[in-house]
Parts: structure tokens; C-alpha cells; sequence
């Protein structure tokens, strides 16, 4: 059965408190920060889900795509992120990411690009608590899920048996119904699924079924 994390950056922003009620049956829920560096899109900062944190039970899954997620992590942090995650691509010395957000308190998660090796990740993956697959290119929600991805978690997920890791494997990109099965068997622990929610006339029981799989 796996945990899924609605993606509010699908979610209507005028009413984002009723929005995010709309599917607190999920979880998880994915907050994705863009910086309109790291990737060619802006979103939110802290301040704008700060608020929610007292009016939902979820567990807030912040995505930091951004370039320099040392410096603000804390703030992030203290508006209620109980993982953060960071991306590759966008940090210099990995390890003193890791163990910067660690010393902070929070669960932390990391990601890779579409094109970028899941490889790199090996010398990390003993500090981690959740490693997030990209199987669109991040910035903007209601692309195409790329199958590709697919190898990524069963990569993942091979180690992590072998080695007893302990991070939890997410998906994120082109998730519904039948992507979500596929990532699943692959792998998968949490589906972040945005459009395919959001857009659903039925929110809470697309997330009941997407939670069966």
C-alpha cells in the first residue's frame, strides 16, 4: 500500500486551506519550492504553507528546488517541513547538505534529475530518510511520466534490501492511476500525484484508490 502525497502545486492557491482539506485522507503532503534559478519556474516560500501546518494532520513533504537550500532550509523548517528534500544537481558538497539539515532536525530527502545517474547517490544513501525520483523534469505540474524512472527505484530498491537502508523511494511527475501501479511494483513507497488529484471530481477517493495500489 503506498503513502500518497497530494502535490499542491496543482492545487487552486485562492482557496489553498480548503484546497489542502480537500485531501487530507492523504498522508503526505508534497510542497514543491522553485526558486526561478534551479529550475525555470517560481513557487512558494515558507510563509505560504506556514499557516496549514496547524489546520491539517499531514506530514509536509517539502521539495527544495532551488540553488542554494542550505541558507533557507531552516526556514523551512520552522514553517513545518517534516522532510525536506534538496536536489543534487543544486549543492556543492553533499554530505555537509545532508548532515546541515540533519543537525536541524529534520528528515531528510534528496533528488536527481530525469537525465542525471542514480548512481550518484550511492555514497549517500546509509544518511538518508527519503530519495525522491523525478520521472518528469522538474518546474512545472501535468507532464508526461517518463519510464525511465522506473530503473531508478528498482536500482534503489535492490540496495536498499541488500544493504537494509532505510529511506523511503518516492515518485514524482505524470502519476495517476496507471503510472501509479507501475512505480508501485517497481518499487515505490510514496506517489506524489498533483493533476491527477486535483483535477479529480472525487479528490479523496482518487487518493483511496491511488492508496490501494
Amino acid at each position: 500500500m503506498a503513502i500518497i502525497a497530494p502535490s499542491i502545486l496543482s492545487a487552486n492557491f485562492n482557496n489553498l486551506l480548503e484546497e489542502v482539506k480537500s485531501v487530507d485522507n492523504a498522508e503526505f503532503l508534497h510542497i514543491d519550492v522553485m526558486d526561478g534559478h534551479f529550475v525555470p519556474n517560481i513557487s512558494i516560500g515558507a510563509l505560504v504553507y506556514k499557516n496549514l501546518k496547524k489546520e491539517v494532520d499531514m506530514v509536509f513533504d517539502v521539495h527544495l528546488m532551488i540553488s542554494d537550500p542550505d541558507k533557507y532550509a531552516e526556514d523551512f523548517i520552522k514553517a513545518g517541513a517534516d522532510y525536506l528534500t534538496f536536489h543534487f544537481e543544486a549543492v556543492e558538497d553533499v554530505s555537509k547538505t545532508i548532515k546541515h539539515f540533519k543537525d536541524l532536525g529534520v528528515k531528510v530527502g534528496i533528488s536527481v534529475k530525469p537525465n542525471t545517474d542514480v548512481k550518484v547517490l550511492d555514497p549517500y544513501l546509509e544518511y538518508l530518510d527519503l530519495i525522491l525520483i523525478m520521472s518528469v523534469e522538474p518546474g512545472f505540474g501535468g507532464q508526461k511520466f517518463m519510464p525511465n524512472a522506473l530503473d531508478k527505484v528498482k536500482y534503489l530498491k535492490e540496495l536498499r534490501d541488500k544493504n537494509d537502508y532505510l529511506y523511503l523511494i518516492e515518485i514524482d511527475g505524470g502519476i495517476n492511476l496507471e503510472t501509479a501501479k507501475l512505480a508501485v511494483n517497481a518499487g515505490v513507497d510514496i506517489l506524489v500525484a498533483g493533476t491527477s488529484i486535483f483535477k479529480s471530481s472525487n479528490r479523496r477517493k482518487m487518493i483511496e484508490e491511488l492508496n490501494l495500489l
